[in-house]
């Protein structure tokens, strides 16, 4: 299952970039271990978008629960879950398994 996860800061901008170092090592943290597909600030500077791979919405929320944006109360999370049915051509496909490319 992919997760499309927005994370909207609901603290001033100095208490995100005082945990900004140790989110984006959560971030690569779970890059490497497959969780993490993709992820990036939003514009304007507002929160940011994770993409996730995982293999139930509990997996996901453990993940989600390590993240120190998430431990020190920083943001709000919206979770959408989904199944990829389409995807193009050079999206991987071990990333939407059961997705079909045109």
């Amino acid at each position: 299952m992919l997760y499309a996860v927005t994370l909207t800061y609901i603290r001033p901008a100095e208490e995100i970039d005082a945990h900004l170092g140790t989110h984006r090592d959560w971030l690569l943290q779970h890059i490497a271990s497959g969780h993490i597909l993709v992820a990036g600030p939003l514009e304007p500077r507002v929160g940011g978008l994770v993409l996730l791979r995982c293999g139930s919405r509990a997996e996901l929320d453990h993940v989600l629960a390590l993240d120190s944006f998430h431990i020190h109360g920083l943001v709000d999370r919206e979770v959408l879950a989904f199944e990829p049915a389409l995807r193009a051509a050079a999206f991987p496909a071990d990333w939407a398994p059961g997705s079909k490319a045109p």
